[in-house]
């Protein structure tokens, strides 16, 4: 369910194309709120979302290929395609090839 003016995923997807996945682990503690002090002058996305694959991740989106690629030389991550997320009631499953 979605409310009024949310970003969808479709829309996230559409104006933020540049995702990075991140371990979940890295966003603990102090880890979140380096993050995102990280990505203030960047293209970030204020909404992203989270998939699994044996462990969880963290999915910060960019509308820049440039910021992604600067956020991912930062903190790691692996680049994530949209394309790769569950359907359905399996949305947050990650379907790597």
């Amino acid at each position: 369910m979605r409310r009024k003016g949310e970003l969808s995923p479709a829309g996230i997807d559409r104006g933020w194309p540049h995702q990075i996945a991140l371990p979940a682990r890295f966003c603990e503690r102090g880890g979140y709120k380096e993050v995102h002090e990280c990505c203030n002058d960047l293209s970030l996305c204020s909404r992203g979302h989270a998939v699994y694959d044996r462990e969880w991740f963290h999915v910060y989106c960019f509308a820049k290929p440039e910021d992604a690629e600067k956020f991912r030389q930062r903190f790691g991550g692996v680049k994530f395609d949209p394309a790769q997320r569950g359907k359905g009631r399996n949305w947050a499953r990650w379907n790597r090839r």
